[in-house]
């Protein structure tokens, strides 16, 4: 079952649906068509950037942007630890070393005290020269970034903002997607603006660094078509999914973010005290890509989850693992080393498991979140996809 219910989405959005597929369809022009840069001038436009570059996907996202700021070997990047695994994977695969750092308790977005921590430990240690920060916006709500530009600046450090679930959100009137030097977002169709398949976009109002991401992703292509100047990547989104983008970016705006909003206040009344519900600070606004609750403990996880299931609710664990548990990361000599310094001085911090002293199954059962997508609260919503965002649980114990 999916979380979110793209047959009923389809079903509402037909009539423009088929419309802007047909006319795709009609004109054959599948890659790099009219709607392509239609599109990337509306988001631009509602993200509030100078600048909208599509591509395949979000991850090529994060990873255009970091290639284009020449990050590589020797560089340290900073990375919320509580994340998906493009996140940090993008930055290794450029040769650079991820440093996790800590997320809040209230949010789970970077905890801005333990990035700046992280900072000094990799310029007192000597070994990584501090290059950038990736600053994830989780489950629908822009991170710090009032404090996290400013920690930015403070050191001379690159600020990407992974905007992948937070496109609609927004931070004392400035949208995601607009913050930091350079930022992206995904387009995965559990996304809050997603597309039929795949995409992403990079968003930036830097010039430069705009004509050199759109060079690097159609193969380092110069302004001739067989002139290729650099070494670059296959990363366009292609047409069809631009047309089906635009159909849902007009609903997106004009009644999809209302009524998720409607159904999150719903959810938090109807709650009351008996569950943690989602914190959103003064001055943001969030996507609602997740819903996320706060339980007890393990058990009662595990008797929601049951009752989730009896009713035929999806319901999964979602990030059951910081990204310094990953396997992947589980060798590398430098990837910790920043966090374990500050933590050594912090030692009851970690709200993902990082530096406490339990044992490996009671950290992961502390962990583990769960989500699934809620019923509709009205029978006569005029955007009924919309409502079924993902209702997530986290556990704290």
């Amino acid at each position: 079952m999916q979380f979110r219910d793209l047959h009923r989405q389809y079903e509402r959005l037909k009539p423009e649906m088929d419309a802007a597929i047909a006319g795709v369809l009609e004109d054959a022009h599948y890659i790099s068509g009219p709607q392509v840069k239609a599109l990337e001038e509306s988001l631009a436009q509602y993200a509030g950037a100078k600048h909208c570059i599509s591509c395949a996907n979000g991850t090529d996202a994060l990873s255009l942007i970091l290639h284009a700021w020449g990050v590589g070997p020797g560089d340290a990047v900073f990375v919320s630890d509580f994340t998906f695994f493009s996140s940090a994977e993008c930055p290794a695969c450029e040769g650079a070393t991820p440093i996790f750092v800590d997320v809040r308790e209230d949010t789970f977005n970077m905890d801005p005290d333990c990035l700046e921590r992280c900072i000094q430990a990799v310029q007192g240690q000597g070994q990584l020269k501090p290059k950038a920060i990736v600053a994830v916006d989780i489950f629908g709500l822009p991170a710090d970034f009032d404090r996290i530009e400013a920690i930015a600046q403070k050191y001379d450090l690159l600020l990407l903002e992974d905007g992948a679930q937070a496109f609609g959100g927004s931070l004392n009137g400035k949208m995601a997607c607009s913050f930091g030097d350079a930022s992206i977002t995904s387009f995965f169709p559990a996304k809050p603006l997603g597309c039929y398949g795949d995409g992403g976009a990079v968003f930036t109002d830097n010039n430069e660094l705009a004509a050199l991401i759109r060079s690097l992703a159609v193969h380092g292509k110069g302004t001739e078509k067989y002139d290729n100047v650099r070494l670059g990547r296959n990363s366009r989104l292609d047409t069809l999914q631009a047309a089906i983008l635009q159909v849902k970016l007009e609903a997106f705006q004009r009644f999809e973010l209302h009524d998720i909003e409607a159904a999150a206040v719903y959810y938090t009344h109807r709650f009351g005290d008996k569950v943690r519900t989602p914190i959103i600070p003064e001055g943001y606004t969030s996507a609602w890509a997740q819903y996320s609750i706060l339980l007890r403990d393990a058990d009662e996880r595990r008797r929601v989850m049951a009752v989730l299931k009896g009713q035929e609710i999806p319901a999964m664990i979602y990030y059951p693992r910081g990204m310094h548990q990953q396997t992947a990361f589980g060798r590398s000599e430098h990837l910790a080393y920043a966090y374990l310094r500050q933590a050594a001085a912090h030692p009851r911090q970690s709200h993902t498991g990082k530096i406490d002293r339990r044992n490996q199954q009671q950290d992961n059962d502390n962990q583990q979140i769960l989500h699934d997508r809620p019923r509709l609260i009205r029978p006569d919503s005029p955007y009924p996809f919309n409502l079924q965002f993902k209702l997530r649980i986290w556990l704290i114990v």
